[in-house]
């Protein structure tokens, strides 16, 4: 895992994982310095990431009070009972539903959870999280939270975007990817990731957008995409668009028979391909967008 110190206020803990035929998707997790430390998503579900190890280094892991879980999706999860283990203090910020979902991989300690809906906010000693619902979403449970200490927007999976390359993947500011590739992506992105937008009342989605240009944040932080200063107005604007983008349609078995056979043979060139009976992706990163 990569660090981003963003001023005194947010360390970003910054993973990707490539996405076959799409492009390299960023996986971040946060800390808010605040008063009472606030760890924002644990971490891809996946081993050997070094999600407690990056956040050690980041903060003093047993003070750190809340975890603001923005969605209890697979990849913004992996570290949770680790991170419970480690900071005893620590609660879990969620909904009645997020709670609910997680009950069914493995129950949250009722006692170390705080249930939060859209709109309601929490105080961390020197600054108040308010609530709220992305526009764009993939998980019912999503809550993002704006920090009036430091007018950081905490949007979940929303502007997120695969990306052309692992390097713009981790990238300590989006400026440092090409604006044509950004859109794209962030277009790309809203329709794999909230497919329900080309469904809904575009009026009434468009009210979704609004408390955001109220609330005016000088920097977004999103899971799937490099930090973003000073871009609110464009991206919302963007996601306004996403309605009438085209739907995504993702490869079919041809499709996914003809990337398998453009990858190396897991021994690399010159190799034998899998014995008969191996399955032929073992070693492979998954098809499709893996992560939302």
């Amino acid at each position: 895992m990569i660090l981003h110190r963003l001023g005194r206020d947010v360390t970003v803990l910054n993973d990707h994982l490539p996405v076959p035929g799409i492009g390299f998707l960023t996986v971040n997790a946060f800390v808010l310095h605040a008063a009472e430390p606030v760890v924002v998503d644990t971490g891809l579900s996946l081993p050997d990431r070094g999600f407690m190890d990056a956040l050690g280094s980041a903060v003093d892991v047993p003070d750190v009070r809340w975890i603001w879980l923005t969605h209890p999706d697979r990849d913004h999860t992996g570290a949770i009972f680790d991170l419970l283990a480690a900071a005893p203090k620590a609660r879990v910020v969620t909904t009645f539903l997020g709670a609910g979902i997680m009950s069914t991989y493995r129950p949250l300690p009722l006692d170390r959870v705080y249930l939060l809906n859209p709109g309601q906010s929490l105080d961390v000693g020197d600054r108040t999280l308010v609530g709220f619902r992305p526009p764009l979403f993939d998980n019912p449970a999503t809550v993002g939270f704006y920090d009036t200490g430091s007018g950081t927007c905490f949007s979940s999976d929303c502007f997120g975007a695969p990306l052309p390359s692992p390097e713009m993947a981790t990238a300590g500011d989006v400026g440092d990817v090409p604006p044509d590739a950004l859109r794209a992506g962030q277009m790309l992105w809203a329709t794999v990731d909230s497919p329900w937008v080309h469904l809904v009342d575009r009026e009434a989605f468009l009210a979704t957008v609004e408390p955001l240009r109220t609330m005016a944040p000088e920097r977004i932080l999103s899971t799937h995409l490099p930090p973003a200063a000073g871009r609110a107005p464009e991206f919302l604007d963007l996601v306004a668009s996403a309605p009438g983008a085209d739907p995504f349609v993702g490869p079919d078995q041809r499709g996914l028979e003809e990337m398998l056979a453009g990858f190396e043979p897991p021994g690399g060139p010159g190799q034998p391909a899998p014995a008969a009976g191996q399955a032929a992706g073992e070693a492979r990163p998954a098809v499709g967008p893996a992560v939302t």
